[in-house]
């Protein structure tokens, strides 16, 4: 075939607005997203992240009136962080292992509210550690082995708090197998992994360790165990250690500047591959609203369609509410 015009219009299918519903080549639903939510001690509290215009931390009592928005919009699934207080965190972080912690708290709210909604809990020690790195530090290092094992108590604890989703995102060696294990062991065997397989090591991540409270604690930085921005072989061997190890999902992190990454995987392995838009990226564009240069509806939605042409199965997005009032304004 050899096109050429003027038998060949290019312009043709993009005249109508039904014309380019028509060939749209993808398309970008409510049920693609994961919305992030961040929560604070107190009651009826609610704190605006200065970083991060229009979302706020939220005391775990009103975390499940959010988890019912969301089912009335049709978001399937909320994400947890914890805000936790300076006083509660430790080299060790073994606040991460208290079963009356921020996210059991919330979690367990939200089943009793809203059971058909999914929730997904990070499992990583940076909202809990004095230092704000992801595991135990040992002499310089930040120690792979010893930190599973402690991971592997934390995604059990939320396994039986009712967390559906278990989401490590250390970048530890082995925890993906080391958490299956534990998972299939305790009896819950249908307990689903999304593991943060190729989590790079980003200047995007600023405003989340600001909504954390992280950002100060953190001493250093986190190269030794996140991945190199350079490289996308890397994510490959990632991802296949992950899916050999039990996930049942993969995630690229972050998200608008790794698209080529979502694309390799998805192409690599076929499975279900998720992204994380995450704060640095949110955080752009809302600032680019604020000051009137960018078209705030068009720019949610362009964003996340991008998502969905790289490939990825779905989207965590800071902007899955407003995302989903514009796919539904009825």
């Amino acid at each position: 075939m050899n096109p050429s015009f003027p038998a060949t219009r290019m312009r043709r299918l993009r005249r109508h607005d039904w014309s380019r519903k028509l060939v749209a080549e993808h398309a970008l639903s409510v049920s693609d997203f994961i919305w992030p939510i961040f929560v604070i001690e107190g009651t009826k509290r609610r704190e605006p992240v200065a970083s991060m215009p229009g979302v706020d931390r939220i005391s775990p009592d009103m975390v499940a009136a959010e988890a019912e928005s969301a089912a009335k919009l049709g978001i399937p699934v909320i994400a947890l962080f914890p805000y936790t207080d300076a006083s509660l965190k430790t080299a060790d972080g073994r606040e991460a292992l208290n079963e009356d912690n921020l996210v059991c708290r919330a979690l367990r709210g939200i089943k009793r509210a809203v059971p058909e909604v999914g929730v997904l809990c990070d499992v990583a020690l940076d909202p809990y550690t004095s230092h704000g790195h992801d595991g135990v530090i040992v002499g310089d290092d930040v120690a792979n082995d010893e930190t599973v094992e402690i991971l592997v108590k934390q995604a059990l604890l939320q396994a039986e708090a009712g967390c559906d989703i278990i989401a490590p995102s250390d970048m530890m060696d082995g925890r993906i197998g080391a958490i299956r294990d534990a998972l299939e062991k305790n009896g819950f065997t249908n307990t689903l992994i999304m593991a943060y397989a190729a989590k790079y090591a980003s200047a995007f991540y600023g405003p989340f360790r600001d909504a954390v409270g992280s950002a100060k604690a953190l001493t250093g930085d986190k190269r030794t165990y996140q991945m190199d921005p350079a490289n996308g072989d890397e994510a490959l061997r990632e991802v296949a250690l992950d899916i050999a190890e039990g996930a049942d999902m993969v995630m690229v992190k972050p998200g608008m500047p790794y698209l080529d990454i979502v694309r390799r995987v998805k192409d690599a392995f076929h499975m279900p591959t998720f992204a994380y838009q995450v704060s640095g990226e949110y955080s752009m564009i809302m600032a680019a609203v604020e000051r009137g240069w960018l078209d705030r509806d068009r720019a949610i939605l362009e964003s996340l369609i991008a998502f969905r042409r790289a490939g990825a199965s779905g989207i965590l997005t800071y902007f899955a509410p407003a995302a989903a009032r514009l796919l539904h304004p009825h």
